[in-house]
């Protein structure tokens, strides 16, 4: 197993920490609804059993932005992309840095600077993804092992985008929680697929 396989490991291990922590989240948070509530609420300041949820989500992010520091070179050995891989390590970056300094306020809630930040980092995040996937998708058109991956990143990008702005419309609705679900299920899948892409061609 060479170096771009461990890294993929750690690129498909993060998604499905991620989802194991919003699901455990309705077995162990009796108060939590997976239809009313957003998945940032498992570990904002204040939040039951927040020190599990907040294990998952420093774990997941760290083992994602890990696994993108190493997606340009693991990309046809660095001639797939340098705009996309660069993008996504931006987000990553980003995301290390909500799961370790930025949580929602007590109750979820978006009052201090913190919380405010949480969201604008969040959102920032998942806008460099969407743009990371259309450029992958430009320039894997051109990698014969990677074509089919380039359709996915295309669709991926779409249905993301189309979800994000969903998200937004029923952000204040008692159905946040169950639309936030559907909107980080394209990005969680791409997350895994892309990664599996760099274990299996590498």
């Amino acid at each position: 197993m060479n170096i771009f396989q461990i890294l993929a490991i750690c690129g498909m291990v993060s998604p499905v920490l991620y989802t194991m922590m919003w699901v455990l989240g309705g077995f162990l948070r009796s108060d939590y609804s997976h239809i009313r509530d957003d998945i940032s609420s498992l570990f904002a300041v204040g939040a039951p059993r927040r020190k599990i949820f907040n294990a998952f989500i420093i774990a997941s992010s760290l083992l994602l932005f890990i696994f993108y520091l190493g997606l340009h070179w693991g990309i046809n050995n660095g001639q797939g992309s340098i705009i996309g891989p660069l993008l996504f390590v931006i987000s990553g970056f980003l995301g290390v840095l909500v799961a370790f300094f930025f949580p929602l306020d007590a109750g979820g809630e978006i009052l201090t600077f913190r919380g405010k930040m949480h969201l604008v980092l969040v959102v920032v995040s998942g806008f460099l993804n969407i743009v990371g996937m259309m450029a992958l998708w430009l320039r894997l058109l051109s990698v014969s092992l990677w074509i089919d991956f380039a359709v996915f990143s295309l669709i991926s990008a779409i249905v993301s985008l189309i979800l994000v702005f969903l998200a937004l419309v029923f952000m204040k609705t008692k159905y946040r929680g169950l639309v936030e679900r559907f909107m980080v299920s394209p990005y969680q899948l791409y997350y895994f697929f892309i990664s599996l892409m760099v274990f299996l061609t590498n």
